[in-house]
């Protein structure tokens, strides 16, 4: 059996490709967490609110997502949408629309769980001084339960990284994309998505580093 010979240059000579699908990465994953992270507000506040209806489409809202794989999604926003609304995405804005909208689900359950771990004396002795629930909200109970709510938030943040991969499927140049062209041209998919599980990794270590000292920091303040 002949012994395979690696050849990690012809991949590196086409670094700008890379590059270009690092940041196209980057690009889905921060756009769907910022987005993610105001419509999981959104939906925490229907979850958790005192009337049934907002209650009921909160759930099923979650319920749904949860229960759904994301590369559905991805298909749904980028060719159905555009036959029902007659609004059609480009692959960017459909993929960001497709992450955000899937994780503003799992963003709404960590909000709601960390909000709902604060004990109830906690509302009450806000109330006996005076403050109204959404004040209550801000200076009390948010900042209390932030600091559980850290790792959660990293975890799920480290999904949509992970998961904007499924922007390959709508050619957009991410980098699974720009790989998956670089494997075709070098007839290298070994050394290709080698360095390609090498450049996650570093990507996400740095950012769990990053997400280290702030839960740090929150603990100690």
């Amino acid at each position: 059996m002949q012994q395979y010979e690696w050849d990690f240059g012809a991949v590196l000579a086409y670094w700008p490709m890379l590059l270009h699908g690092l940041w196209g990465t980057v690009a889905i994953s921060a756009l769907a967490i910022l987005f993610g992270i105001v419509g999981g507000g959104l939906v925490a506040a229907m979850r958790m609110s005192r009337h049934v209806a907002l209650r009921t489409i909160g759930t099923a809202y979650i319920e749904f997502y949860r229960n759904t794989p994301g590369i559905v999604h991805f298909f749904w926003v980028y060719y159905a949408l555009p036959v029902i609304t007659n609004v059609k995405l480009g692959p960017l804005e459909a993929a960001v629309v497709a992450l955000a909208t899937q994780s503003s689900a799992f963003y709404a359950e960590v909000l709601r769980g960390g909000i709902q771990s604060i004990v109830r004396g906690q509302w009450e002795g806000a109330t006996a001084l005076g403050m109204s629930r959404a004040d209550a909200l801000r200076r009390i109970i948010v900042p209390q339960a932030a600091r559980r709510m850290v790792a959660p938030f990293v975890e799920r943040s480290f999904e949509i990284v992970k998961t904007s991969s499924l922007a390959s499927t709508l050619a957009y140049g991410e980098l699974l994309y720009q790989g998956m062209q670089i494997a075709s041209i070098t007839y290298r998919p070994l050394e290709t998505y080698s360095l390609l599980a090498l450049i996650y990794f570093a990507l996400l270590y740095v950012l769990s580093s990053l997400a280290k000292i702030l839960e740090d920091r929150l603990q100690e303040a």
